[in-house]
């Protein structure tokens, strides 16, 4: 349980070798020891090296368990074992794809790929975590969303629809949970810097995964139940969400 000073005393890392996910991770650390539980795919050779970041950032043990966001029927046994040995304080889910959108959209196993990773998968665990949380009474779920979700464009519009379901889901989940205990923070960042953005042509407000990791955690600390990463991200949005569709398609973004 999350002590009186704002502690974890366990991490959950869906989406293990993310690099804002362990930002996130490593943040808490700074408060004291942790176990962490990193989820993630038994073919990623980043694995054992998240597992020694997390180590000497100052986790108590950490444990990596395989997870595949695809494969929903495994979902239960890999919570099931997430819980082993205590109560999930606070669950991060971040994992999903960009890809090719001009691929994406015009091939469909492609297209079907992001939609089952990005918003299949994450609806997956979101559900089997709430229920978690909500049967011990407390917890904080964060969900890596994306700015992209809040409205669309012809650019990334696969994975921008992707994000906009999930962020849908989650946000909601948090009104279900919200009498029961548990929390839940949904993260839309812009551009930030990492291995997915990587050849990206830099936005104006890109952030590093280590701001949006602070923010993460000073948003969860307050218990709020969104966050634009950075803050100015949610201006913009706001005047974009209520350009004409005929004006909005052409805009250079």
């Amino acid at each position: 349980m999350i002590n009186a000073v704002g502690t974890p005393q366990k991490l959950l890392l869906l989406g293990g070798t993310s690099e804002i996910g362990l930002a996130i991770c490593e943040e808490y650390l700074k408060r004291g020891p942790m176990a962490v539980v990193l989820a993630s795919l038994p073919s990623d050779p980043l694995r054992e090296a998240a597992a020694e970041q997390l180590r000497a950032a100052g986790a108590s043990a950490v444990e990596v368990i395989d997870f595949d966001a695809l494969d929903t029927q495994s979902h239960p046994a890999v919570i099931e074992r997430a819980w082993q040995g205590g109560d999930v304080d606070v669950a991060i889910v971040a994992f999903g794809i960009l890809g090719d959108n001009e691929q994406q959209w015009q091939d469909q196993q492609a297209a079907v790929l992001a939609c089952d990773l990005n918003f299949t998968g994450a609806v997956s665990v979101g559900v089997l975590l709430g229920q978690r949380m909500k049967a011990q009474g407390f917890g904080q779920i964060i969900a890596m969303s994306s700015a992209a979700g809040e409205r669309v464009r012809r650019s990334n519009f696969v994975y921008g629809a992707t994000k906009a379901g999930l962020d849908g889901f989650y946000l909601n989940l948090g009104e279900a949970l919200e009498d029961f205990g548990p929390k839940v923070l949904v993260i839309r960042p812009g551009q930030v810097r990492t291995r997915m953005s990587a050849g990206v042509k830099e936005a104006p407000l890109t952030v590093d995964k280590e701001d949006v990791a602070r923010m993460a955690v000073a948003a969860a600390d307050k218990g709020k139940s969104l966050i634009w990463a950075p803050a100015a991200f949610q201006g913009v949005m706001m005047v974009l969400r209520h350009v004409p569709r005929p004006v909005f398609k052409r805009l250079p973004i």
